[in-house]
Parts: C-alpha cells; structure tokens; sequence
C-alpha cells in the first residue's frame, strides 16, 4: 500500500504534460457521463406527458421526476460495486466500466415507445433504464475525482479535484446547450411530441468517445489494493467520517439539483418563462459556474478549505430567499443575475468538496468509502430534490418554498463543516 509521502512524491514526479493528461482524462469523462444522466431532467416535462400520463400536469411531473430519484437509489449500490473494484482492481477499470454502461441505456431511452403505445410497460421501462443509469454513475464521478486528486500536486489538489467537478458541470451544460439548440430549431409541439428524444439518441456517441478518451489511462502508481477490506469492513470502521462527508454535501447536492436541474421546469412551468427561454437561462448560468469552479479549488489550496465552504454556506442562508426573488421579476435581464448568483455561489462549495472528500478516507479504502459518502447524500436528497420542490410548491400553495429547502440544506452543511479538520496543507493519509 503507498503511503502518502509515496503519493505526493509520485504526483510531483509526473511530467506536466501526463498531470493534464490526467486531469482531461477525468474532466472529459465526467462530461459525458452527466450529459447523459442529466438531459432527463431537461425534458422532464415532456416525458412526463408520454410516459406517466395523468389528468393533472403537476402529477405527470412529480411522477416523471420519480422516475429522475428512481436513478439515484441505485447510486449507493453503484458506489458500493464500482467502489470496490476501483479499490481492489484500480481506478482505471471503474472509469472505464462506468463509461460503458451509461451510454447504452440513454440511447435506448430515446427509442422507447410511450405509454399511448405499450402502456404501463413503457412506464416501468423508463424507471429501468433509469436504474441502469444511476448503477453508472454512482460510481463515475467519485472514482475519476480520487483518480484526479490522487494523481495531483499536494499544492494544487483543491483546484484539481474542483476540474472534476467542473466535468460534471460541464456534461449538464452541454445537455442545457444541447436541449436550448434543438428547441430553438423546431416548433415547441414538435419538440414535446418527439424532439426530446433527439439528445437521448446522440448519447451513444458521447459514450464512445468517452471510452476512447479513457482507453490510454492506466493505475501505472499502483492505486489499486487487492487487500482492501469487504465493505462490511469499510462501513464499520468509517462510518463516521463516511456520514459527516455526507452531511458537508448535503448542501451541494440540493443546490445542483435544485438550481441546475429542476431550474429549467421552475422558469417555464411556475414563472411563466417559455421552455427554450428557461434552458437559455439555465446554461449561461452553468456557463459561468464552469468558470467559477477552478477559481474555488485554487482559494481552497491557498486560503484553506473550511474558510471557503463556511463563506459560502452562510452566504447560501442569507441570500437564497432574495436571490429566488429576482426569479419572478418580469424583465429578463433580473431573472438571470438571480440564476447566476445561484450558480457563483453552488460553485463555490461544490468546488472545494471534492479534495475534501478525498483527503478524509485513506487509500485502502478511499473509492468505496468517498463513493457511499457522496452517493448516500445525492440518493437522499440531491435526485429527490426536484421532486420535492415540486411536491412543497404543490401542497404549500407557495412558489417560494424551494428557497427555504435549499436554506436549510445549507444550514445542515454549515453544521457538518465545523467539525471538519483542515486537510489542505496536509498530505493524503497514508
């Protein structure tokens, strides 16, 4: 097993040129991966109508979004199986499967028959693929960020591991893009009929090149541990440290959700905004939390990582009521400045969280317990997130009950980073 003087002396040794090679590697993968978990939630609306019929338009959209948290139970259980062999094989093999077996399902999604044709069936279809989804994924973005960070220079690990979160970002963004381009293209009856299926059918291709992308990466370092304990193991004795990870992402996993996902069907189906107009939005404020996420990384590595997520969990608190606000303000250019706010502010946390979930765990046992930690959280309460807002605005009578969801995630968040040990300056735990 390498201790962490042998990780930190392995990454300074890499040539720059393999440290970016590394860093694109992961980011790219991360990309595809969430275009193609993510365009679901974009065309909510319409899947709901073809798959989940229903005499109300809000209960074709709380059951089209369980269809969305129907994924994220599957995550755990992602994280647990790609966990373990990016533990026990390397990190390499698990990037490498999870690739493959997210670009299948999507695919087949944009082929499936609707309700109107095969009934219940295409309903309980739907979910599945879903599953299958959520199987991927729950191990593709935990595995590429401890692949990224341990590959890093200890002086640059904030901001690396934040380019894992940026390739998340990015695959939701290039799905917004996506969905924005083909609306703006066609009739908005032709895109609710079958122009929504047009995103699904191009994640074949994204998948492929994915793998490509990922075929040349290599544990060369020797990352993987064929001792590495069961999992029963694992969860013994790091439960703790797994659960009050967890508790740090709360925030982060409603915040994406909620102002990257669910944002889009807010805009056009409670404010009033039409569909392409709401993705328009929706993008340039991803657009601009790209940005912002490298820069929160990099403040981590100088400044420290809890100084950065308390900041910005109190700023949450404070203005995610007024920023919700500027939502329902009739010229355009305010709804955008709230919807950007949001966006600086997610990226902010969801920028440092990743280091800091990878410095707590040691090696040994580092991909499994970094994946449950993460997955546990975005099961919960990040794929529910669209669900529930819909189903408070539904029974409060109130548009404003989203803000205060995301209050108090951020609250529970600021509670759990408190306790947290500065690991900035530190090296990886051996």
């Amino acid at each position: 097993m390498a201790s962490s003087s042998t990780w930190a002396t392995r990454a300074e040794e890499r040539p720059p040129d393999s440290r970016r090679r590394l860093i694109i590697a992961g980011a790219a993968g991360n990309i595809l991966e969430w275009y193609d978990f993510s365009i679901y939630g974009f065309f909510a609306l319409a899947i709901g109508q073809h798959f989940f019929p229903s005499r109300s338009q809000s209960t074709e959209l709380i059951d089209a979004y369980g269809a969305f948290a129907a994924g994220f139970l599957m995550r755990p259980v992602g994280a647990v199986l790609f966990g373990r062999i990016g533990d026990r094989r390397g990190r390499h093999h698990a990037l490498m499967l999870s690739v493959l077996a997210m670009a299948l399902p999507t695919f087949i999604i944009g082929l499936l028959p609707t309700y109107q044709d095969i009934g219940i069936s295409a309903s309980i279809l739907m979910v599945v693929m879903r599953l299958i989804q959520g199987l991927s994924v729950g191990g593709e973005y935990t595995s590429s960020v401890v692949f990224m960070v341990e590959h890093a220079e200890q002086s640059r690990r904030g901001v690396v591991g934040a380019f894992g979160s940026a390739g998340a970002f990015g695959g939701v963004l290039l799905g917004s893009a996506v969905g924005t381009v083909i609306a703006m293209l066609m009739p908005q009856a032709a895109l609710e009929a079958w122009g929504w299926r047009i995103p699904f059918l191009l994640g074949i291709s994204i998948g492929v090149a994915g793998y490509f992308i990922r075929r040349e990466l290599r544990d060369d370092d020797g990352s993987g541990h064929p001792e590495a304990p069961p999992f029963g193991e694992v969860l013994r004795s790091e439960w703790r440290r797994i659960v009050q990870i967890a508790g740090v992402k709360v925030l982060d996993a409603v915040g994406f959700y909620l102002m990257f996902v669910y944002s889009t069907t807010y805009l056009s189906d409670i404010v009033g905004f039409t569909h392409r107009r709401a993705l328009a939005i929706n993008t340039l404020s991803m657009a601009v939390a790209l940005m912002m996420l490298p820069l929160a990384g990099a403040l981590s590595d100088r400044i420290g990582r809890k100084p950065v997520l308390t900041a910005t969990a109190i700023m949450v608190i404070l203005f995610a009521w007024p920023l919700f606000n500027l939502l329902w303000h009739p010229a355009l250019r305010v709804p955008i400045f709230g919807q950007v706010g949001f966006a600086i502010l997610i990226a902010l946390f969801d920028g440092v969280t990743p280091a800091v979930a990878v410095e707590a765990f040691s090696p040994r046992v580092r991909c499994t317990a970094v994946a449950i930690s993460h997955n546990l959280v975005m099961a919960l309460l990040g794929g529910t997130a669209p669900m529930v807002a819909t189903y408070l605005i539904d029974k409060t009578d109130s548009e404003m009950a989203p803000p205060v969801f995301l209050m108090v995630a951020a609250a529970v968040s600021l509670g759990c980073v408190v306790t947290l040990s500065e690991t900035a300056r530190r090296p990886l735990a051996n």
